[in-house]
């Protein structure tokens, strides 16, 4: 995902430094060319050579360090650099950046790096609340610097608030946000509708179906690191939502629609992968449903509102809109007439009866169906599916 990127860390004096090393070693695993730069004050927390273990590549601390390739390695090396990110950020090295102070390796390389740059302060809670700090962290922000937020809790100095550095897969997906994929959808704003709606009987039971949410959350997170302003439309899942993405939380099909109602008109996208519930009760009073000479009484159903129907009839110009369609049978035929009575630009058919196809599984096999073909895609991992859809969807 990153072969080809150079990302460069920052570490200074903080006990969070050593969270850096799981940090560079996922890059690392990634393909990315990582390089790390050190204070001094760091080297006092994790070893450099723990770094160039994991990077293959020289740990810098010493700006006058003779002992590498002969050229001016601060402005080489700043120059090389898709990405730059100081973690942890330490009072100290963020006064130094916000006032242009350059008397070491990192402050140096950082001065001269014209990449994007992200700070991620990690101190006691009340140096991180401190005005002084707080500034600094403005002044950054006016130069370009992307501020990560501290979290809070249990600190190292035994105080308990603001401050702390985020986990280092918190700080993996700030990186991958930014230069995993070309942001070609930057600018546009991506609705995505996904996992099940649950129809509620009574208070205890509901109509529902096996769709896990993996297919459109995949979607949901490839549009993202695309640079798409993404809304996610979610029905009940046991999946961690995607972060930088908007996530609207809801249960029944009546609450889908009323949100993408709500929201379509914004987008420049819209994506339905949800799997809503065909069906719900249409008296769902409980004291409609009760048992007769012990049976219980049936349960009267009604069709729930066809959301994608809406969308192609409301389409606004230029807006794409694709749907999903999950076939046992007949697959092409039926998928190519649901795109011509929805009035839509693609449909994803999955056709139920494929190995590795459908509810549940990491991995997919769909076949993108517009008005002009239809392309088979081979089994992948719904991730490069996801990915597969927006490619279509940008051509």
């Amino acid at each position: 995902m990153l072969k080809g990127k150079c990302v460069v860390l920052g570490v200074t004096g903080s006990i969070a430094a050593y969270k850096i090393a799981n940090l560079a070693s996922a890059l690392v695993k990634l393909g990315a060319d990582v390089n790390v730069i050190m204070t001094k004050n760091a080297t006092n927390f994790i070893n450099p050579i723990t770094f160039e273990t994991l990077t293959s590549n020289k740990c810098l601390v010493d700006t006058f360090d003779r002992d590498f390739q002969f050229n001016v390695e601060h402005v080489a090396l700043a120059k090389r650099a898709d990405i730059f990110m100081v973690a942890p950020a330490s009072a100290n090295v963020i006064g130094k950046m916000a006032h242009g102070i350059a008397d070491d390796m990192l402050t140096t390389t950082i001065l001269a790096a014209k990449c994007k740059k992200l700070v991620s302060p990690a101190m006691n809670t009340n140096m991180f609340t401190n005005p002084i700090v707080q500034d600094n962290l403005e002044t950054l922000k006016k130069y370009g610097f992307e501020i990560i937020q501290p979290a809070s809790g249990y600190l190292a100095c035994g105080d308990t608030g603001a401050g702390k550095m985020p986990e280092p897969e918190v700080l993996l997906q700030y990186i991958l946000k930014e230069i995993a994929f070309e942001h070609d959808l930057n600018g546009k704003k991506v609705m995505i509708t996904a996992g099940p709606t649950q129809e509620a009987i009574d208070p205890v039971r509901y109509i529902s179906n096996h769709s896990t949410g993996k297919m459109g959350y995949a979607i949901a997170r490839a549009a993202m690191l695309r640079g798409a302003e993404v809304t996610l439309v979610s029905g009940p899942v046991a999946i961690e939502p995607p972060m930088f993405v908007d996530v609207v939380n809801i249960k029944s099909a009546a609450e889908m629609a009323d949100v993408v109602k709500s929201k379509a008109g914004e987008m420049d996208i819209i994506i339905k992968s949800a799997a809503v519930a065909d069906y719900r009760p249409a008296n769902v009073a409980a004291e409609k449903i009760k048992k007769k000479d012990g049976e219980a009484a049936a349960i009267e159903l009604e069709r729930t509102e066809d959301i994608l129907s809406f969308l192609g009839a409301n389409k606004k110009p230029g807006q794409f809109i694709c749907g999903f369609s999950m076939e046992t049978e007949n697959m092409l035929e039926n998928s190519k007439a649901k795109l011509k009575k929805k009035n839509v630009d693609m449909i994803v058919a999955n056709n139920l009866r494929t190995a590795g196809a459908g509810f549940g599984t990491d991995t997919n096999v769909v076949t993108l169906i517009t008005a002009e073909n239809a392309r088979e895609l081979p089994i992948m991992s719904k991730d490069d599916v996801a990915q597969a859809i927006l490619d279509e969807i940008v051509k």
